[in-house]
């Protein structure tokens, strides 16, 4: 199997529901603007989406990949098809029960994620029917992310990588088509979170089928294997989504800002989620499986190897992404979402969230990937250690920031905190000598440093040269927009090249 293509087979199904989720969030935005309602269901959204992020990119996967490739490397068929039905029974008994619970409390969790609504009984109650309706996504989503890990496992990465983009087709079709039949319209978003969660589950069956993995539930809540998924689980979520949980607080010192504030730093981490899912999602997501395999199979070299492979196309894409990212928040937040009720004003505060949030976008790629560096090896007590560390530490950037820099001091936090864990995960693998750089590292990072300075000074001539105007029509957005995005990526792929780099030295086999 060639990682780079299974790379680019992930991230380009990646990219293609992160572009549709970029016209749902227009489309939301354009239709609520940043009021009350598109507070409330922000607010709401963000726990079931918390939770997608938490199972769908990974965090499951690294508890249960490891397992499940021993059952599929040591056991027979049988065996491995038993011990899916066992964990499929149990996971599907507990989040049963979660999502009852999660239904009934709705306003005491409101309590915990939005405290500050409650000076508004109307946003309050509004908050409330939105995540009641929602909430059995989790239901959805947790076991779409466990049939995912397993098509994965077999090598099929590119079906679990599409199965995003139907909650986002049911976004855009509620968001055309339903809002006039709810009351209020905003109910119509949450109604399109149940019905997404439904199709994208439904939609792996099939392929877990053919792979003869498709099993009827075993409720054995005292099998062992099923309580080591278990009791790597928890941990898992935590130590590699630390930046999730970190929005999840930072949404409760923003519901206490000033209203749009929730919605500013949501339609921020959207154009965050891009970046980081087309390429830190996807390479965690290939590079877990071979990384257990070397893992169980005692190859310390091979596994050192491969993760340094990981970490340098990290840098190689993720830098560039982020100082455009950076460059370009100004047109890209006007084209995608300043229409409608989404005024300029909205657009210049979703911009600070943005500049602050990309000084932490290589971290939170970064984590995605070496974070498996330790799950891999069934290692769960140093990833949940840094991730404990980092938490604390962006509470107290929390209180630092968010006084005189207000939302854009929570978006600042989050980004602060990503980069040192990601600083942590490779400190400690360096340290226990199971990440040894390979040569060439001095000669990568100049030229890719040269490159970068190439593309920055290309995106400032042209928004300096230009008149581009980005309260214009649409069409005249989209085209000055592409015509910098094209043009920095031409930039710094081109001086790549000219510096000596090729894409076979990227190419990478593994059995």
């Amino acid at each position: 199997m060639n990682l780079l293509k299974a790379l680019a087979a992930v991230s380009s199904m990646t990219m293609v529901s992160r572009i549709l989720g970029l016209v749902r969030d227009t489309l939301i935005a354009r239709v609520f603007g940043a009021g009350m309602s598109a507070d409330a269901f922000n607010a709401a959204f963000k726990i079931p989406n918390m939770l997608r992020r938490l199972f769908a990119e990974g965090a499951f996967s690294q508890a249960f990949v490891p397992i499940l490739g021993e059952y599929k490397n040591q056991k027979t068929e049988e065996e491995t098809r038993e011990f899916v039905a066992k964990v499929t029974g149990v996971l599907g008994s507990v989040l049963l029960l979660v999502t009852a619970i999660g239904m009934l409390a709705a306003p005491a969790i409101m309590w915990i994620s939005a405290p500050g609504f409650y000076r508004e009984p109307a946003k309050a109650a509004l908050f409330a029917d939105i995540l009641r309706v929602s909430f059995p996504y989790i239901f959805f989503i947790s076991l779409s992310s466990m049939t995912g890990s397993i098509l994965n496992s077999w090598g099929r990465f590119s079906i679990p990588a599409f199965t995003p983009t139907f909650l986002n087709l049911s976004f855009i079709v509620f968001a055309l088509f339903f809002t006039h039949s709810f009351h209020p319209p905003i109910m119509a978003m949450a109604w399109a979170v149940f019905v997404g969660g439904l199709i994208q589950l439904v939609w792996q069956l099939p392929f877990l089928k053919q792979i003869g993995m498709l099993t009827m539930p075993i409720f054995d809540f005292k099998d062992a294997a099923v309580w080591r998924v278990i009791r790597q689980m928890g941990p898992a979520i935590f130590g590699v989504s630390v930046a999730q949980i970190s929005l999840l607080i930072n949404s409760t010192f923003a519901s206490f800002l000033p209203t749009g504030s929730v919605s500013w730093m949501y339609y921020a981490d959207r154009l965050m989620e891009f970046p980081s899912g087309v390429l830190g999602v996807a390479l965690g997501t290939i590079l877990l499986p071979s990384l257990s395999k070397h893992a169980a199979s005692k190859s310390d070299s091979e596994f050192s190897v491969l993760l340094d492979w990981g970490i340098r196309l990290s840098l190689l894409l993720a830098v560039p992404a982020t100082v455009g990212l950076g460059l370009l928040s100004g047109p890209l937040l006007s084209t995608l979402f300043m229409y409608g009720r989404f005024t300029a004003h909205d657009a210049l505060m979703s911009q600070q969230a943005v500049i602050a949030y990309s000084f932490g976008l290589l971290g939170l790629i970064l984590v995605k990937v070496l974070a498996p560096g330790f799950y891999a090896r069934q290692d769960i007590k140093t990833p949940v250690r840094i991730a404990l560390i980092t938490l604390c530490c962006t509470q107290l950037m929390n209180l630092a920031f968010v006084f005189p820099l207000k939302h854009a001091g929570l978006a600042l936090s989050i980004g602060l905190a990503s980069c040192l864990n990601a600083g942590l995960l490779l400190s400690t693998l360096l340290k226990r000598k199971i990440y040894q750089p390979q040569a060439g590292w001095s000669s990568f990072l100049g030229k890719m440093a040269l490159a970068i300075l190439a593309m920055a000074a290309v995106l400032l001539a042209l928004q300096w040269l230009l008149p581009i105007h980005w309260d214009g029509h649409a069409w005249q957005r989209v085209c000055w927009l592409t015509l910098l995005v094209v043009a920095g990526a031409i930039t710094y792929f081109a001086m790549l090249f000219a510096l000596g780099f090729r894409p076979r030295q990227f190419m990478r086999r593994e059995h």
